[in-house]
């Protein structure tokens, strides 16, 4: 499994980088591969073609209806309703919140009669029932953020070595719930927007790096890669903050870059190599 960072920055795009979107492939028995799209925020959808035909997306699961990690679906309903070129496919599976349809029609302001049903098959999250697209298995757990229906996803990949797992935080603080998601993750995908010193103090929002090494470390995740950085963030204080408290592999995420799940555990946790076209 491959994890492709097409957007890592926090709350808002930054000059560098989008804000969330990751792109997950891989290849099943057969030699096919699918691709997954985790969260679509705020200028994901230009760099996301940088990596995928849109026509070739599987699904798109959503971790909760803050703009910074979905907003950019509703443009993305303009590229599969108003493409001249006609739509080479079905309507894209959609995974979210129950929220989700009502929140991007009125993102459009579309009346009943021009839902994105047309374009989307719009699925809602139940948490702990998982669900299978192609070779991957997604489990959505509920989480601690100050939205409707906030999940961190556990994407379990049944590849040639056995079972892969990648668990996405989301956005959330510190719980039991997060620390079953990530239990003995191959890769703990986790956001890390706080500061301790900062603001350590406010709770049910957002997690410290800190913070997200300690939950990493009660799970047992086999490594860490801090994501969902404000721009006015330090990558190195965030990395430092995890490294103290978690005894596996940490990095900072670097956006545009593909790692492989399932790789090397060193301490360095280096990337498998730059994304590109039909990664």
């Amino acid at each position: 499994m491959l994890l492709t960072v097409v957007g890592n920055s926090g709350s808002f795009p930054g000059p560098d980088s989008p804000a969330s979107c990751y792109l997950v492939t891989g290849e099943d028995a057969a030699g096919r591969t699918w691709r997954i799209v985790l969260d679509m925020g705020n200028g994901a959808l230009g760099a996301l073609q940088r990596y995928v035909d849109l026509h070739t997306i599987d699904a798109i699961m959503l971790s909760h209806l803050h703009p910074d990690h979905c907003v950019d679906v509703g443009g993305l309903h303009v590229a599969v309703k108003w493409d001249p070129r006609g739509w080479r496919g079905a309507r894209i599976p959609v995974y979210g919140p129950s929220m989700l349809p009502g929140y991007l029609n009125q993102l459009h302001m579309l009346p009943a009669e021009h839902s994105m049903d047309t374009e989307f098959d719009f699925h809602v999250w139940q948490a702990g029932r998982s669900v299978t697209v192609g070779p991957f298995t997604v489990t959505p757990h509920a989480v601690n953020h100050p939205c409707p229906e906030p999940f961190a996803l556990r994407v379990e990949y049944r590849g040639p070595n056995g079972t892969e797992v990648l668990t996405y935080s989301g956005d959330t603080d510190a719980c039991d719930e997060l620390v079953s998601a990530a239990r003995d993750a191959d890769v703990f995908l986790c956001e890390a927007a706080y500061e301790e010193g900062r603001e350590d103090h406010l709770r049910g929002i957002h997690l410290t790096g800190r913070r997200a090494g300690e939950t990493a470390d009660a799970a047992g995740a086999r490594r860490l890669l801090l994501t969902h950085l404000p721009v006015w963030n330090d990558p190195r204080t965030t990395e430092a903050e995890a490294a103290g408290v978690y005894h596996g592999a940490v990095s900072v995420a670097r956006v545009a870059t593909t790692y492989d799940v399932a790789g090397p555990t060193d301490r360095s946790f280096d990337a498998l190599s730059p994304a590109g076209p039909g990664d």
